[in-house]
C-alpha cells in the first residue's frame, strides 16, 4: 500500500510547475525556468531561482523554459526539472519509495505529446504515471459537481494554452484546447511597449504589468505604473510610465 507521500499530483504548465502531495496540499509552485551550464547542460537552477537569471546570464549558463504551449518541448531538460522536483517533494525516500504521479496533460495534446511527459515523469523517479486532462483536474480541483448529469463548463488559461471543456457525468463531452495563453499577452504588452514608448522590456517586466495593472474589460479607474527597460534609439536604461488604457 501507498504512503500518502509517495502519490503525487504535477501540473506541467508552460509558465508554472504546481506539485500536489496527496494529505499535504501543494507541495511546490514553480516557474517553469531552468539554468543550465554550457556545454553540456548541466543543470544549475530550477524555478522561481532560475527565473531570476531571464535575460540576466553570462555566456555559458542559458535561462530556457523546456514547455511550449503546455506539451514538453525539450525533453532531457524537462526531464532533469521533473526529476529535481520530484526529490523536493518527496525527500530522501524518493530514492527508495518511487511515487506514483498523476500528471496534468492539455485536452488538445496529441498521444506523442502526452507519451512524452508520462515518459519524462517516469525517467525522472516515478514509480508509474496516470495522465489526466487539465480541464478535468481543473474542475475537481474547483469542487464542481462533475458527477451530475448536468454540465459544467470550464475555461482553463494557461501559460501557453486555454483549455475549454463541458464536463458532465464524470467525463469530458467536448472539450477544445487553443495554444494561446498568457506568454502570448506578455509578448504583445513587449510589442506594445516598444511600439509605443520606444523602450525595449523582458519577460519578467512584460508579466509584471499585466499582473499590476492588466485587465479583460475597461476599469471605472485607470491604473499607472513604472517601467524599466533599454531605450531603442539611444540604447540607455529609461523607465516611463505604462498605463492601463
Amino acid at each position: 500500500m501507498l504512503s500518502l507521500t509517495t502519490r503525487l499530483g504535477i501540473d506541467l504548465g508552460t509558465a508554472t510547475i504546481v506539485v500536489y502531495a496527496a494529505g499535504r496540499g501543494i507541495v511546490l509552485r514553480e516557474p517553469s525556468v531552468v539554468a543550465v551550464e554550457m556545454p553540456g547542460r548541466r543543470l544549475l537552477a530550477v524555478g522561481e531561482e532560475a527565473r531570476q537569471m531571464l535575460g540576466r546570464t553570462p555566456g555559458n549558463i542559458v535561462a530556457i523554459r523546456p514547455l511550449r504551449s503546455g506539451v514538453i518541448a525539450d525533453y532531457s531538460i524537462t526531464r532533469d526539472m521533473l526529476a529535481h522536483l520530484i526529490r523536493r517533494a518527496c525527500g530522501p525516500q524518493a530514492l527508495l519509495f518511487k511515487p506514483l504521479v498523476v500528471i496534468c496533460v492539455p485536452s488538445g495534446a496529441t498521444n506523442v505529446e502526452k507519451r512524452a511527459a508520462l515518459d519524462a515523469a517516469r525517467a525522472a523517479g516515478a514509480r508509474d504515471t496516470i495522465p489526466i486532462e487539465e480541464p478535468m483536474a481543473a474542475a475537481i480541483g474547483s469542487g464542481l459537481p462533475i458527477s451530475l448529469p448536468g454540465g459544467n463548463m470550464v475555461v482553463d488559461i494557461g501559460g501557453g494554452t486555454t483549455d475549454i471543456a463541458v464536463i458532465s457525468l464524470g467525463g469530458i463531452v467536448v472539450s477544445d484546447s487553443v495554444r494561446v495563453g498568457g506568454n502570448d499577452l506578455d509578448e504583445h504588452i513587449i510589442r506594445h511597449v516598444r511600439r509605443v514608448y520606444n523602450l525595449d522590456i523582458g519577460e519578467r517586466t512584460a508579466e509584471n504589468i499585466k499582473i499590476q495593472i492588466g485587465s479583460a474589460y475597461a476599469m471605472e479607474q485607470e491604473m499607472e505604473m513604472a517601467a524599466r527597460g533599454r531605450d531603442v534609439v539611444s540604447g540607455l536604461p529609461r523607465t516611463v510610465i505604462v498605463s492601463s488604457m
